[in-house]
């Protein structure tokens, strides 16, 4: 990794991702000072050149540009509260998971102290900070995120989506729904297969295929909800798709396994169908959740 002309910068948080930010950090040379509420979580990174800090204040006072890393946005009030002080004239970038309500708050807190705020949402774990792959969103302040862009690129692709401190926070979230939902279908198909005697580890790389193939379809989905019409082009109505659920979910029955990860999707279904939109396409479940 190439060292990057930047001055030292200040990381709240040692978690798994807070220590990853900070070894990314060091391999580029940038001087970063560090703070954690749990003592001795710093061992690695001091041992990698970063410097520790007793109290939050000292912190603080280390650099210009503040970035927290904390457990959520409860902590991130209870951490800085306390020295907001410190803070004014000072740039804070949130690297916190917060909805984007509570990104949208913790911009307008920033602005009432005169602190420069950026707002970013991770869409990486912690062992792909700094490699290909990681990407983090950013939304709030433009100049904050120009001024800082190449220390942003040393943590992975740095993308800026707007003034609107809460949008990178949104499409994160909407990102990660996608995710659990992939995951908890995973895992609902890894119980019923394995209720058969096929291993998790068997079923893994069938799972993995057959989803990438389907993920292609979700251009199609989206142009379908972005024109609203969902009687035109219908590939599958809420009629079939209710049949497809109602197999699934018999099926778990019948294998002795809950169909929780399914239900969600599953009730939606039954509630457009009993609504009367049973000839509608099955992306109307898109509008559907807007109406709920």
């Amino acid at each position: 990794m190439t060292n990057i002309q930047h001055g030292p910068v200040t990381v709240l948080g040692l978690g798994a991702m807070g220590s990853a930010l900070v070894q990314t950090l060091r391999k580029a040379g940038v001087g970063t000072a560090v703070w954690n509420r749990t003592a001795g979580k710093d061992v690695e990174v001091v041992a990698a050149g970063a410097v520790s800090a007793g109290t939050v204040a000292e912190a603080v006072r280390a650099s210009e540009l503040v970035i927290a890393v904390l457990f959520d946005h409860a902590s991130v009030h209870e951490t800085l509260d306390p020295i907001v002080g410190e803070l004014a004239g000072k740039q804070l970038l949130n690297l916190t998971s917060t909805s984007p309500e509570q990104s949208r708050e913790l911009a307008r807190w920033a602005t009432e102290h005169g602190i420069e705020f950026l707002d970013g949402g991770i869409m990486a774990v912690p062992s792909m900070i700094g490699g290909e792959g990681a990407s983090i969103l950013y939304s709030g302040s433009r100049a904050l995120f120009d001024r800082h862009r190449p220390l942003l690129e040393l943590w992975g692709s740095a993308e800026y989506f707007g003034a609107d401190a809460g949008l990178a926070a949104l499409t994160d979230f909407a990102l990660l729904t996608n995710m659990y939902a992939m995951f908890g279908g995973f895992f609902q198909g890894v119980a019923l297969v394995g209720s058969a005697g096929v291993s998790a580890s068997e079923f893994a790389p069938r799972a993995a295929a057959y989803m990438t193939a389907m993920a292609q379809m979700l251009p199609g989905y989206a142009r379908i909800i972005d024109t609203g019409d969902y009687t035109g082009e219908v590939f599958q109505d809420l009629v079939f798709t209710k049949s497809a659920m109602d197999a699934l979910r018999q099926a778990a029955a019948d294998a002795g396994i809950s169909a929780e990860p399914l239900s969600g999707i599953a009730g939606l279904v039954d509630r457009q169908v009993a609504e009367g939109h049973g000839a509608a396409a099955f992306e109307r479940s898109a509008e559907a959740l807007r109406q709920r």
